[in-house]
């Protein structure tokens, strides 16, 4: 039988199959139902940097002003009586997960001052998680702020956090860099243990009819893992840290294609916000069968076999696939 595990943040997980953060881990239940059905990790949802720093009758104004509003977070305020908004909340969740799994639970900071980071995540390792997520989510807005200042906070931000907990800390991002690959090299000398690609940004939509904005959220679907792979597949060998892929992995196929371009594990939420938690015993056996017709004993030996250091044309990662892509393309005979 092939062997699926891998390594990821220091930890030996049984597979790369890991759960994302999303509001199915609210539940301690959904958690216990995730380990039963195959995840070799736990995200769980985030404690946002509002719920510290606001009251709950300003979260809701706070939160549809302006575009920096993510998606889980449009998951889960709306429904304040619903939903324990303090951190003393979430700190006793995250320790009743740790006592109910046995996988690696990961807590999940999102926020994007060194105050809303550095101020729990002592008490969150505390409290007993295998290791940190920085879900960085931040829409600079402001024309004065420059491209450099924005990636020095998120430097400065994972020196921080590294410097209060021991724990592994992995950091969450968006694409939005005008040079990828040098904010990566930053973030890993910064000691950031992972790096987690991408985060999905989600922008409020109009309402015509009674002209507000509403929120819009729409799950991923496959076709979004292409950026994820070809990021993945570049900084493969040129960082240090453990890259994790999130967003659009669906399928066994994308699980596969995910280790190929470098990747330690994929994680998913949409999928089994889509299929129910119980998809990822059929991802695993999926998983199982493929490497058996293809005569894999292992997860490892695939991992990065796609990336731009293994692939023969390396050119096919930058211009030269956006010019082959462009001139391929065969436009179909109308239709009569």
């Amino acid at each position: 039988m092939p062997d699926l595990s891998t390594k990821y943040l220091g930890m030996t997980l049984k597979s790369p199959l890991a759960v994302s953060a999303s509001p199915l881990s609210k539940e301690v239940g959904n958690l216990r139902q995730m380990e039963d059905s195959g995840a070799a990790a736990i995200v769980l949802h985030s404690l946002f940097e509002e719920q510290i720093n606001l009251e709950s009758h300003e979260l809701d104004r706070f939160l549809w002003t302006g575009t920096d509003v993510s998606a889980e977070a449009a998951t889960v305020f709306p429904e304040m009586q619903a939903y324990n908004i303090g951190p003393n909340g979430y700190l006793e969740h995250l320790h009743k997960c740790k006592q109910a799994v046995k996988v690696p639970v990961i807590a999940s900071l999102n926020g994007v001052s060194s105050g809303g980071w550095t101020r729990y995540a002592r008490e969150i390792e505390q409290a007993g998680a295998d290791a940190l997520e920085l879900n960085i989510y931040y829409l600079p807005t402001d024309p004065r702020m420059t491209g450099g200042m924005v990636e020095q906070m998120y430097c400065d931000l994972v020196e921080q956090v590294k410097a209060t907990v021991k724990i592994p800390v992995a950091v969450k991002l968006g694409p939005y860099f005008s040079a990828m690959a040098n904010m990566a090299r930053r973030l890993d000398n910064a000691g950031a243990d992972a790096l987690v690609l991408f985060n999905r940004f989600y922008q409020p939509d109009f309402d015509l009819e009674n002209l507000d904005v509403a929120p819009s959220l729409m799950l991923s679907r496959s076709n979004e893992l292409r950026l994820r792979l070809h990021w993945v597949a570049v900084l493969f060998g040129n960082v240090r840290a453990d890259l994790a892929i999130t967003g659009g992995v669906h399928t066994a196929e994308d699980v596969l294609k995910a280790m190929m371009a470098g990747s330690r594990v994929a994680m998913m939420a949409s999928a089994l916000l889509e299929h129910g938690i119980g998809y990822i015993k059929v991802l695993e056996r999926e998983l199982r069968e493929w490497m058996e017709v293809h005569e894999y004993d292992t997860i490892t030996e695939m991992q990065g076999s796609m990336s731009q250091k293994s692939v023969p044309h390396p050119a096919a990662f930058g211009r030269a696939n956006y010019m082959k892509v462009l001139s391929s393309y065969t436009q179909r005979a109308p239709m009569v």
